[in-house]
């Protein structure tokens, strides 16, 4: 047989018998019926067809498992080739930094590696560590009632100590009452999620440090960010949130912002936050973990250096390990907002409570405070002084504000990455320690924390630092940063 003249005809009958069936199902009889009206021709009854074979087709398995079992090799290679997700991110190169560790107490001056430096890394800010009324309290309270306290304030961990502290701490702001916590940023990531649920509305300045960050993402809220100590910015927010949102006067609506900024080292213009508070029906919660026992004629905060009743503000906010030199956190205001947090924030009710030891020294700082106006005094003028000192830095500008203990150094221009500016900002830190002996951080962040503010040099100020330490500072910080940077 011919296979070249065999192929052609077998497609050629091929093709005929296509054609003859199509011309089948379009003679068939029920291809011309009338159903409902409608003429129901050939073509209708193919594509029926097809439409059935379609969704037969769609319908099977894709993959049909083996009918046999695997056997116990094949279960065994399996499980060797597996790999499990790791339950931690990569450990890059640039988190592997050997930090600087102290062989003193974190005072004015300490000791790292064996050498004396001078400490600008701690937020010791009257100088308290170390006071000599702080220790007594702290022995005494020892003496009496051990370390730890072994139990949630709710379950048989209160202790005399922590109500006298809340007490205390409610006199000296001028506030109905306080509620004490075993942990500085517990008290705003539990404070905050007490208040503030899912559906409620939060306007919040988009520099805020970690521990508010945590505490708006366990609300589940809607957050609307504002641009950092921009009024404007805040008004214009505010304006769209309520105009937007139907439902906005019918639901909780919160403004968040921090007194002295962790993250740029300025101060918030309360008097302006205030205003547009009343305006526009809208709750404050003030974290003064920075201005606390700082900012003020008598260091009473904020509210003080701006002249604002302190029951203009909801909720107020602060840790007591910066200028109380002790540890913990408090929340303060109405007998309302207190009493709703010893049912509802996790913080206070499942946590063991503050050591009684801790919270004997945080009233005996703020008894130290009102005995000694002077040192908020000499607080403010160190903070000028080094302020002043460190303008006309090479490559670096002043960020924070000058009345601010917490100063800031941040880059004139950004190489544009900000791996690369933190790397440079540490360069700058480590020199100046090793070849200075003058102690400084930068503001390196985790990879959890989303503010998006430059990075930079931070530098707190102290009551206990001497005219001579600041100009060493300044000097070192100058020399260090002329050989580092070029305009």
């Amino acid at each position: 047989m011919d296979v070249a003249n065999y192929v052609p005809s077998a497609f050629t009958s091929l093709l005929e018998r296509a054609s003859e069936f199509i011309t089948i199902a379009y003679d068939v009889p029920f291809a011309r019926a009338v159903v409902f009206g409608v003429h129901i021709g050939g073509h209708l009854f193919v594509e029926g067809l097809l439409l059935v074979v379609i969704i037969f087709l769609l319908s099977q398995k894709s993959y049909k498992p083996p009918k046999r079992p695997l056997t116990t090799k094949e279960i065994d290679d399996l499980c060797d080739e597996w790999v499990p997700e790791s339950l931690i991110p990569p450990v890059t190169e640039e988190m592997k930094r050997e930090v600087p560790v102290l062989l003193s107490a974190a005072g004015p001056h300490t000791i790292i590696n064996g050498k004396k430096v001078v400490n600008f890394a701690s937020a010791n800010y009257l100088g308290l560590m170390g006071h000599e009324k702080l220790l007594d309290s702290c022995t005494s309270s020892l003496e009496k009632y051990g370390v730890g306290s072994c139990g949630p304030r709710q379950f048989y961990g209160t202790i005399d100590v922590h109500l006298d502290c809340e007490t205390r701490i409610a006199e000296f702001l001028g506030t109905p009452d306080s509620i004490l916590y075993s942990y500085g940023l517990s008290t705003m990531f539990s404070a905050i999620p007490a208040f503030c649920k899912k559906g409620d509305i939060i306007v919040v300045d988009e520099g805020v440090h970690w521990g508010i960050q945590n505490g708006l993402y366990l609300s589940r809220s809607t957050i609307v960010y504002f641009k950092h100590n921009d009024m404007q910015s805040l008004q214009s927010t505010l304006e769209k949130v309520t105009q937007d949102n139907k439902r906005a006067k019918k639901l909780r609506r919160y403004i968040v912002v921090e007194a002295v900024y962790q993250n740029s080292g300025q101060i918030a213009p309360l008097d302006e936050i205030i205003q547009l508070k009343e305006k526009y029906k809208f709750r404050v919660l003030l974290d003064e973990s920075n201005s606390f026992g700082v900012l003020g004629k008598s260091g009473r905060g904020l509210t003080e250096h701006y002249d604002v009743p302190v029951d203009k503000i909801d909720i107020i906010t602060a840790a007591m390990g910066h200028a109380l030199a002790s540890e913990g956190g408090f929340c303060t205001g109405s007998h309302r907002v207190v009493d709703h947090q010893r049912l509802s924030s996790s913080g206070y009710v499942f946590s063991a409570s503050l050591p009684p030891y801790l919270a004997s020294a945080a009233i005996a700082a703020i008894d130290v405070i009102e005995e000694n106006p002077q040192l908020i005094t000499k607080l403010r003028d160190n903070s000028k002084l080094l302020s002043t000192g460190l303008l006309g830095i090479q490559g670096l500008e002043l960020a924070s504000d000058i009345m601010s203990p917490l100063v800031f150094l941040r880059l004139k221009k950004s190489t544009g990455s900000l791996k690369s500016d933190l790397q440079l900002l540490e360069d700058l830190a480590d020199r100046v320690l090793k070849e200075h002996s003058v102690f400084v951080t930068t503001s390196k962040r985790s990879f959890v924390d989303k503010c998006n503010l430059p990075v930079g040099i931070r530098i707190y100020v102290s009551a206990a630092h001497t005219e001579s330490d600041l100009q060493k500072a300044c000097e070192s910080l100058k020399t260090v940063a002329a050989s580092l940077f070029t305009d």
